[in-house]
């Protein structure tokens, strides 16, 4: 439903129970106009991905990515986030905390995982998502200053912030040496504890919490 009332994506069409259908179809033709059509829990269960599928299931229209000029606000940029929980559920947080884009680097999870989907929660129809070359794109946006989730930095307590580019690494291995160099400033979150490090995550919403 938040992704038909967000008009990014084209639904083409809608498959649900009957008794969901009866239930929605009201407030759905606010929204979509064409073909809902009823099916079965078995026939459900056969053409979702979940393992326990809900009621219904639309076909949406991927959508064009919309061009970032970063000036005056804070976005996100992703250095390789390869697992798709963790892409979804930093959408999620994006959406949370008023983050309009995410700039990504072609290495990071797609968008149209059905894991990335699912764990966005609706969050895709709000948050705007770019795939790019991350070098290349960060150079012609040198106006707006880079901070880096690492390690070793300045605490992100004491960091406020009405503009920014925010980057968030790999998992496994943090951001690209490159990208570091071109890093204005490191950020870090105290580390009180022996954990080695945070899910990448976890690390996005503490930082924005503290920075926004």
């Amino acid at each position: 439903m938040e992704l038909l009332q967000s008009q990014k994506y084209n639904c083409r069409e809608i498959y649900g129970t009957q008794q969901w259908l009866n239930t929605n179809e009201a407030l759905i033709r606010k929204y979509f106009t064409g073909p809902m059509e009823t099916i079965q829990d078995h026939e459900l269960e056969k053409i979702a991905a979940l393992a326990t599928p809900n009621q219904v299931l639309a076909i949406f229209q991927k959508a064009q990515a919309k061009v970032v000029s970063p000036a005056g606000k804070i976005s996100l940029v992703l250095d390789n986030i390869q697992d798709p929980g963790n892409m979804g559920t930093i959408i999620r947080i994006a959406d949370w905390f008023g983050i309009k884009d995410i700039i990504c680097s072609f290495h990071t999870a797609d968008i149209y995982n059905p894991k990335v989907v699912q764990s966005t929660m609706g969050s895709l129809g709000r948050v705007n998502i770019l795939y790019t070359e991350l070098q290349e794109w960060i150079a012609q946006n040198r106006q707006v200053k880079l901070y880096a989730a690492a390690l070793n930095g300045t605490n992100v307590k004491n960091i406020r912030l009405q503009e920014g580019l925010i980057i968030i690494g790999n998992e496994a291995k943090g951001i690209s040496e490159e990208l570091l160099q071109l890093a204005d400033e490191r950020i870090t979150i105290q580390k009180l504890g022996q954990a080695e490090s945070l899910n990448a995550a976890v690390a996005a919403g503490i930082i924005l919490s503290h920075i926004i």
